[in-house]
């Protein structure tokens, strides 16, 4: 199984990514992919016009998000990945890291997916 680390700092708070995040309106302007998203602990998510789904495993308003994390790529007798946010407020921005692991053998490089499809538009979104 692989994992890995990446993190970014955006010009905003740790408050309005977090909820940008969990918010379905907002998770798809950031993104530029439809998302359907739940701020509730046990709620489901889609994004990306139905490629990623998962579940929220934890919520912790304003710091963590952890979600259960599989694309229409994984067979299905792959178990879910995981992916864990920590949000930290600085000076004039917020730092994102992002750890996700348990990503089964032979997936795409997920690394560079979460910068090209996410990091990047997130940071044209908050400017």
């Amino acid at each position: 199984m692989g994992q890995f680390e990446i993190s970014a700092n955006f010009s905003v708070s740790a408050k309005e990514l977090f909820e940008a995040w969990l918010n379905s309106e907002q998770h798809s302007a950031m993104t530029g992919g439809e998302a359907n998203c739940s701020d509730q602990t046990g709620g489901s998510f889609t994004a990306w016009d139905g490629y990623i789904s998962g579940l929220n495993l934890k919520i912790v308003p304003y710091e963590q998000i952890v979600q259960s994390w599989r694309t229409t790529e994984f067979d299905s007798e792959d178990e879910d990945s995981k992916i864990t946010i920590f949000l930290q407020d600085n000076d004039d921005s917020c730092k994102l890291t992002l750890i996700h692991t348990n990503i089964p053998e032979g997936q795409p490089d997920y690394q560079s997916g979460w910068q090209e499809h996410y990091f990047d538009p997130m940071k044209d979104y908050f400017g």
